[in-house]
Formats: structure tokens, sequence, C-alpha cells
């Protein structure tokens, strides 16, 4: 069987040599089953190895667990192809593959202090099975030298075998969003590295095969697993230049959105809209804060723009409460219906949304909270824990707040004249997703808010 440690960089150059190489993709979930597609679309065959028996019972019916652009039909051709299946069994999946590619969750904990056991488990799992000549790609977000300590150890130990020697080990990180993931992996520049040159050699060698963008290489791993949480942060911290510069604006009386497109058009600035901050960028801040610990560094900037965004939560129950305070009603005992729970605009996915959060600070001061959302069905949203509606027009019935709270663009053109016949009047918008013109809504009557949307002063 042919070795994958062995491989140059211009080794897999067609389908036919792909077709020699087995992968084993570590993780299926929303980034590691479309890279898993991916591979297999260009030859590979590909093992698909996750610990959830319903995602793979799914992924062998050819039946994406995931709505992603593209995922379904590239799934069923290969599929059909015979280039892609999937197990939970790493006894069945590792002694078969030539690389395999690690893309499992790296929570944090109750205290914000990084979570690497999904990590440490699978390594032992793949150890205990490892096969020399086995080349390895983590590609997992985590903190600078994670993969070059916990993941080799982890490897060697229960292998017996030797990073560098026996088998190779890289690192290269996904980017990607969801929604886009496909898109997003195959386009964009990857970086990578690596524990020695032919472990290099061998990893530039198989994301080439699904690469169009470059191959950004970098001097050792735990500065690609930096680059990683460096881009998270960066978003992290302009978002919460944006929030605070938002909070500001509602008590001048100033439009933060005019005012940022107005200031964007200096070519050197580049401010971000204000929101709730979801999805996994909440969490990566805190693997850096983690490992800069460890390293006896306060990473000042980076927790304190996590601090801002978190309190975004609390000022959007706020803007609500005002809003009802303005329609002479209070929190307690008022009806709000509160539109989207995905963890960003336009797609479909829930983990990481903090719409729970504000869900539960609605309900605690008092309010009869029910939900609508166009990505999702009346019993999707009831088992995810949400208290959903069938129609949008059943959702605002009677409601006194009408409150956004994501962005999608089918939002947009929500007729508001028609949503306020159903409501209770006087009625509010508490508008966090942008979607509503403030003049408009005031002109049908709202009383409106939204996340730095000042009141004009008159």
């Amino acid at each position: 069987m042919a070795k994958a440690l062995a491989l140059a960089e211009n080794d897999l150059g067609n389908p036919e040599e792909r077709g020699k190489f087995a992968i084993a993709m570590v993780g299926c979930g929303r980034m590691g089953l479309p890279a898993a597609c991916l591979f297999s679309d260009v030859g590979f065959k590909v093992t698909c190895l996750d610990a959830n028996p319903g995602i793979v019972n799914q992924i062998n019916e050819g039946t994406s667990p995931f709505v992603e652009e593209g995922l379904s039909s590239l799934l069923k051709k290969n599929l059909k192809e015979g280039r892609i299946r999937a197990t939970t069994d790493p006894k069945e999946a590792v002694p078969n593959s030539d690389i395999m590619i690690i893309t499992v969750d790296t929570p944090v904990d109750e205290k914000k202090r990084s979570d690497y056991s999904n990590v440490e488990e699978c390594c032992r799992s793949i150890g205990l099975n490892l096969k020399a000549g086995t080349l390895l790609i983590v590609q997992s977000t985590v903190g600078p030298y994670v993969t070059e300590t916990l993941v080799r150890e982890t490897l060697e130990t229960a292998s017996g075998l030797k990073a560098g020697v026996d088998f190779g080990l890289a690192y290269s990180p996904i980017r990607a969003s969801i929604g886009r993931a496909i898109v997003d992996m195959t386009s964009y520049n990857r970086v990578v590295a690596a524990i020695d040159e032919q472990s290099l050699r061998a990893a530039k060698a198989v994301l080439k095969t699904i690469v169009k963008g470059d191959l950004v290489e970098v001097d050792d791993i735990r500065t690609a697993e930096a680059v990683k949480l460096f881009e998270n942060v960066f978003r992290d911290a302009n978002i919460a230049l944006a929030n605070e510069f938002a909070r500001f604006c509602e008590q001048a009386g100033i439009d933060y959105m005019e005012a940022q497109k107005a200031a964007n058009t200096q070519p050197h600035c580049h401010l971000l809209e204000p929101g709730i901050v979801s999805g996994h960028i909440p969490k990566d801040p805190y693997l850096l804060i983690t490992e800069a610990g460890n390293l006896g560094v306060k990473l000042k900037m980076t927790a304190m723009a996590r601090r801002v965004n978190d309190e975004i939560v609390k000022h959007a129950f706020n803007l609500a409460k005002d809003a009802l305070r303005s329609c002479e009603k209070t929190v307690k005992r008022s009806r709000v219906a509160v539109m989207g729970v995905s963890y960003r605009p336009n797609v479909k996915e829930t983990k990481g949304s903090l719409v729970l959060e504000l869900l539960r600070l609605l309900k605690k001061g008092g309010a009869r909270v029910s939900v609508f959302d166009p990505f999702f069905s009346f019993e999707e949203l009831r088992d995810l824990g949400y208290p959903s509606e069938r129609t949008l027009a059943k959702a605002v019935e009677g409601a006194d707040c009408l409150l956004i709270a994501v962005g999608h663009e089918r939002f947009r053109r929500l007729s508001l004249r028609s949503i306020g016949v159903l409501m209770r009047k006087p009625a509010a918008v508490v508008d966090l997703g942008h979607v509503v013109d403030p003049a408009r809504a005031e002109k049908e009557g709202f009383v409106y808010r939204g996340l730095g949307r000042g009141l004009r002063r008159r």
C-alpha cells in the first residue's frame, strides 16, 4: 500500500494517483463533512469517522445532516461512485487509511478555559490503530503548541510510533463559513505547517488537490495555530468596536449604519456592523487567552472585546424594555415575537447562537415569547427548545413587540403594515439585524428601536 508520508508535493496530480490513497476524516461536522466530500470528489477514497451514529447513518444513506450549499449533491454523487462512506469504528477506519485528517470540536468549559478532551480522545483512538507511513493533518482550531504537545504526545504514546519518523504530522486550519463552506474551502488561501520537511511536502500535496487558492507556508505549527486564532480575535475585536460605537450612537442621536457607510469611504477604515456575536467566534478568543495564561501573558484587549460583545445580549434586552416602556408597557406580561434563531443571517444553524440567551432574559423579565425563523420548521424549532409558532402571522398575533434577532434577508421583505394589524397597539419594533428602515417603521405607527440607531433629537 502507498505510504502518504513519502509523498512529494506534485505526486497527486490526477484522480488515478489520488485513488491509490485512502483518507479518514475524523469528525464529520459542519466543516469535516464538506472537506470529506471535496477530497472524495477529486478521487480519494474517504471514510468519515464520527462518534455520532446518527450522522454516520445519514451519510451512508446519502442524506446530508446539514443544510450547506452544494453538500447534498456532492455527497450523493461520491456515495454512488463508491468513494465515500462513514463509520463510528476507529478500528475499521484508521488501519485502512493512509491519511488522517482531524476536524473535531474544540469547545471551552464553564470557566471559559480550553477543553481539548475531544482532540485527546480522537488522537488516542487513532494512535491505538495507527500504521507506519501515515500522514496526519490537524484542521481543528486549537491554541499554539497543542498540536506539537498534546496531539503529538498522545499519538506517540498510543501508537508506539515516532512523529516525523514513522508518521507525518501537519497543521492546516480551515477557513470557511457555514453556508458557503465548500466555496470557501476551495477558493481561500490555506495556511499550512508541519513538524518536518517531509510532513510538509506530503501535506501540501494532499491539500493542493482541493485548494485553488495559495498554500501559505509558515515556519512552524504553533505559528499556524496562532494565525487561525488571530484571525478570529481580530474579527471579535472589530465587532466589539462596532458595538461600542453603536451604543454611543444610540445615546447621541446618530445612526451608526449611516456613519459606518460614510466612514468606510476612507480606504483604510473598515468598520463592521454591530450585533450579537455568535458561532465559533465567542469561543476562539478563549483558546488563545488560555494559552497566553499558561505563558504568563495577559491579553487585555482580547478579553475586553469578549466582555463588550458578551454584554450585547443584555443590551438587546434593554432595547426591548425601553421600546415597550415607550409604548407604556412593561416586559412583564408583554408578548414578544422573536424573529430568527440562527447564529448568523441566512443560514440554518443554531449552534453557537446566543438568541436562546436573549429569550431567557425576556422570559426572566416576565415576557411571553414566540419564535419564528423561515429556515426552520415548527417541529425543528420545538425540538431545539424554542417556543415556536407554525407561521409568521401566528407568531406576531397579539404581540406587543417584534424583535428581529437575526438579520435574515427574508426579513427585509416583511410587510410592517400587515404585521401591525395583527399586533397589539401601540406596538414596538426592535431591530438587531438592521433590516428595517426606522422611518418606515415609525410611519407605520411602531415605536422603533435598533442597535446603533440613535433617535434624532428634535
